[in-house]
């Protein structure tokens, strides 16, 4: 058996698991390893756990290596371990069963062993709806609102800043407050916590509300129009993954990119520097990350 795949069998919160290839390379422009990105998984955990908790989780799987290809998953595939806690979701992602029937059996990630067989399975990427399963396994209401920023070339995460902070005031008129994180790719998400819960087509409503006025109020910056021509220079204010279908990756969250970046959460102190600046807020490691909780704790926990 090669040195990439070896098996080593751990336990993690009572259950036993069998980890390989912990020496893949899967960011060749750094070199990190799977063992790595299973080390990272296991110690941001308990600042990221609370975050996917009772939420269907959607896979983005690099089985090689981010320079080979990727595919997203939502069903647990074949060989999903019997403890794995699963939600068996309608395909429209809302209430009650589709016209047609269909349904997603998701995995929910409420602890590290699960954590952990997915990053063996070189999920890198952990992306979430803005809803929560109820204990019926049922999806519920959105119980948070994000805006994905994304800027269109030349703009970049400079423009997202200054976007954000826009953003925030829009969403303080309708008293929400707003919590930044860097996607780890070009831009920003930012959510807000949502004081009751509301059906997904009332939430994507109210951001894409939030979008069109700012897109009004400073078109020559920002743009809520999906089509990418339209893009260039602006920063376009994705509204609709608050559609009870769509995903955004988690906070804390490892990106596939080509370096491991992370969908970071960041402070308000932060975002206003990058808006100052085109070099006052970048897009940060895995490393950067680990750092920093254990400096600043959970910048995503909710205001108490």
């Amino acid at each position: 058996m090669s040195p990439e795949r070896q098996e080593v069998r751990v336990e993690v919160d009572g259950r036993t698991l069998t980890l390989s290839s912990l020496d893949k390379v899967m960011y060749p422009a750094t070199g990190t390893t799977k063992g790595e990105v299973l080390d990272y998984y296991a110690r941001v955990s308990p600042v990221l756990l609370p975050h996917l908790a009772d939420r269907a989780v959607t896979r983005i799987r690099w089985p090689h290596g981010v320079a080979d290809g990727s595919f997203y998953e939502k069903n647990a595939p074949a060989g999903t371990p019997s403890w794995v806690r699963t939600a068996r979701v309608p395909t429209t992602g809302t209430r009650g069963p589709s016209r047609h029937g269909d349904t997603v059996v998701f995995p929910v990630v409420d602890d590290l062993a699960t954590l952990t067989w997915l990053a063996n399975l070189s999920a890198l990427e952990l992306h979430v709806h803005q809803w929560t399963v109820g204990r019926n396994g049922r999806p519920r209401n959105a119980d948070r609102l994000v805006v994905d920023l994304d800027p269109g070339e030349p703009a970049g995460l400079h423009e997202c800043c200054q976007v954000a902070m826009l953003v925030r005031e829009e969403l303080a008129g309708h008293d929400l407050a707003v919590r930044p994180v860097t996607s780890g790719s070009k831009g920003l998400h930012l959510y807000a916590d949502l004081p009751g819960r509301m059906r997904p087509d009332d939430s994507t409503a109210l951001a894409k509300e939030v979008a069109e006025a700012l897109q009004a109020r400073v078109p020559r910056l920002v743009t809520a129009t999906m089509t990418k021509a339209r893009r260039g220079g602006k920063v376009f204010l994705d509204w609709s993954q608050n559609a009870g279908s769509k995903t955004t990756v988690s906070p804390y969250s490892l990106r596939g990119r080509e370096r491991p970046t992370v969908a970071a959460p960041v402070t308000w102190a932060e975002v206003e520097a990058g808006a100052e600046d085109p070099l006052g807020l970048e897009q940060l490691r895995f490393e950067e990350v680990l750092d920093r909780v254990a400096d600043l704790g959970d910048l995503f926990a909710p205001a108490t």
